[in-house]
């Protein structure tokens, strides 16, 4: 592009023979003392001249940009647009949904479902997925309602997430530590501590090992709650014997 632009300039001093030499394949040389120097020294045709070395950007946006652009399309992001618009109106809202959400495709549509409960727009989220569950493609997933029940336990709608939660169970899947652990909490924030023991009583019978995180948490939030954090003291140690247990004093909570 360089020697193009040379080319067409009207300065005197660049002949065709000139233009020639330019042209030619060039010889960097190099040496260990030079590779930390801003020039480097290049042969062009016989004579040797020194120019200095920039990284020039390309002008396209580089990796996760490029690839957080091609994750959404124009179509999910109008959806995502128009449900947040309409979502102070239960009419206008069905009838969002009806005329443009059922249309999304597959990946479109998970698309929407992902981007609205990193919005946390659970509302909007919950119903996405009432949808999704009615198409032909659909597949009973553990990672969707995964990341559907953690957003409605992290957003305090515990209610829409023990929903989903029998939803999930009623397919026979089980959930991981992670959504056990953010639904306990959830619920020991909720102010329920008898059913934060039932999502562990449930998580006893999953399949995959126990981790000690939802442990953790459950021993944690059951402090005031003396009775119920001793049986699960107890099984943390049989599971984990390798591992201790803080206990607090006594009078901070008045046990006696």
């Amino acid at each position: 592009m360089a020697i193009r632009a040379l080319a067409r300039s009207k300065l005197p001093f660049f002949s065709p023979s000139i233009l020639r030499v330019l042209a030619k394949p060039s010889k960097i040389t190099s040496s260990s003392s030079e590779s930390t120097s801003p020039f480097r020294r290049i042969d062009w045709g016989g004579s040797v001249c020194e120019v200095q070395s920039r990284s020039f950007h390309d002008g396209r946006p580089r990796g996760p940009l490029w690839r957080g652009k091609k994750l959404i399309g124009k179509e999910a992001i109008f959806v995502i647009l128009g449900l947040k618009r309409y979502k102070g109106d239960e009419e206008k809202l069905e009838e969002f949904m009806k005329s443009h959400v059922s249309r999304l495709l597959k990946l479109d549509m998970i698309a929407v479902l992902s981007e609205l409960e990193r919005q946390q727009e659970v509302f909007l989220a919950l119903k996405i997925f009432k949808v999704m569950q009615k198409e032909d493609w659909y597949k009973p997933d553990v990672y969707l309602y995964k990341d559907l029940i953690v957003t409605l336990a992290r957003n305090q709608k515990m209610e829409e997430a023990m929903q989903v939660w029998e939803s999930m169970r009623n397919e026979n899947l089980f959930p991981d530590s992670q959504t056990y652990t953010e639904v306990i909490r959830g619920f020991l924030r909720y102010g329920s501590p008898a059913d934060a023991m039932n999502i562990y009583e449930d998580m006893k019978k999953s399949p995959d090992p126990p981790e000690e995180t939802p442990f953790r948490v459950l021993l944690k939030g059951l402090l005031p709650f003396p009775l119920l954090r001793n049986r699960v003291k107890q099984d943390f140690e049989e599971m984990f014997p390798e591992r201790h247990v803080y206990d607090p004093p006594e009078e901070i909570f008045g046990v006696q």
